[in-house]
């Protein structure tokens, strides 16, 4: 009887297999930049561009964040940095930049109902004048063409949002080798009405988030508000998700506790927010790690065609795995593919943490409560403005 349990688990983990190689096929085919004219000049009328940044407690990462921006070669750039209520220096690090030209605003009080983060978003939308707003988070890094590059994609896209999958540069660190699976769910979990998107860095036309979406307002207590937005830009074939390329050149570095937090706040909504969901998620997972077990059994009681089987459920569970960092890692994809286990084993205790801490009101982000509402619907209007 056992023996036949294992047989239907295995089996549907093959199923499984087959739609997330077909799931990543399909993201590998879409969600690539194509080789561009990243000289700035060379386009007609060049858009300005804001590069808007929320900062909190951001001292460990906030000098490199702005070393990097202000390296940009982007002829029209404003960089704006808030800080929201910073408890350590981080406003000190932000003025010093200030003769590179860099912004410095201060948050204003949190105002009831409202998630710190996307009151610090509308406040440097507020603050922008570019028609673009670049998005980025205090531990994404860009090249001096990046900015050149995405507005370029945006522009003959003629796409009102971008969004970009980072890569991970230096691949021998705990946070690297040990990172959650946030952005390899994003891409197996994308369709229309819930499109992936990344929250490191996503470029938004300045005046259709105003007037199209009424800016983060509406959204302002949505967990991922990027998430809602790339949902309603979708609906007008007007949102693209890329994975970035070295020619895009843009990367983030995360501390793997920040990337488990990070994941925490955010992996019960990517799911979509409902216990039933969560339920299931777990259940899958449950089923992925099942073959670990039976390899383990095995070294104690020896192999059996289970073990054989078991072993055949690993291997292409990491080939998947491994596919998908050849597109975001420089170099080493095969050591992370190696560390499948672990890491499934990782992202299923952060499921179970992320589902407990919503369910008991217990999910905190920077010493802020975060509670999940229900998604707001935002209005698709019959002609979205351009840039």
């Amino acid at each position: 009887m056992l023996e036949l349990i294992l047989y239907i688990i295995y089996a549907l983990l093959t199923l499984l297999s087959v739609y997330i190689a077909w799931k990543l096929m399909f993201a590998f085919k879409h969600f690539k930049m194509k080789r561009l004219i990243s000289e700035p000049i060379m386009l007609k009328d060049v858009p300005s561009v804001s590069v808007c940044i929320p900062a909190r407690n951001e001292t460990h990462a906030m000098t490199q964040c702005l070393e990097r921006v202000v390296a940009s070669t982007y002829p029209k750039l404003e960089i704006i940095v808030l800080d929201d209520s910073s408890a350590d220096n981080t406003s000190v690090l932000i003025k010093s930049f200030a003769h590179a030209g860099v912004r410095f605003v201060e948050g204003s009080h949190l105002p009831e109902g409202w998630l710190g983060k996307n009151h610090a978003l509308q406040g440097l939308l507020e603050e922008a004048s570019g028609s673009y707003i670049l998005y980025m988070d205090v531990d994404t890094h860009i090249e001096p063409e990046t900015i050149g590059q995405l507005v370029a994609y945006a522009l003959q896209e003629r796409a009102s949002m971008v969004s970009v999958l980072p890569r991970r540069t230096n691949v021998w660190r705990t946070s690297v080798l040990f990172g959650t699976l946030r952005f390899y769910l994003e891409l197996i979990l994308h369709r229309r009405g819930s499109p992936a998107v990344a929250s490191s860095a996503w470029l938004i036309s300045r005046t259709g988030l105003i007037h199209d979406v009424g800016g983060i307002t509406p959204l302002r207590a949505t967990v991922q508000p990027e998430s809602r937005l790339a949902a309603f830009y979708s609906l007008t074939s007007r949102y693209r998700f890329i994975i970035s390329t070295p020619l895009l050149g843009l990367s983030y570095e995360k501390k793997w506790k920040s990337q488990v937090d990070t994941s925490i706040r955010l992996l019960y909504p990517i799911i979509g927010g409902k216990v039933i969901y969560a339920i299931v998620a777990g259940m899958i997972m449950l089923l992925a790690v099942q073959p670990i077990v039976s390899i383990v059994q095995g070294l104690f009681v020896g192999w059996t065609i289970i073990q054989i089987m078991a072993a055949w459920q690993i291997a292409v569970y990491m080939a998947l795995y491994g596919a998908y960092l050849t597109r975001v890692w420089d170099t080493a994809w095969w050591v992370g593919a190696l560390l499948w286990p672990v890491v499934l084993i990782q992202e299923f205790i952060v499921l179970l943490v992320s589902f407990n801490r919503y369910a008991t009101g217990a999910v905190m982000w920077k010493g802020r409560s975060v509670m999940l509402r229900p998604k707001p619907v935002l209005k698709v209007t019959s002609s979205p403005r351009e840039v």
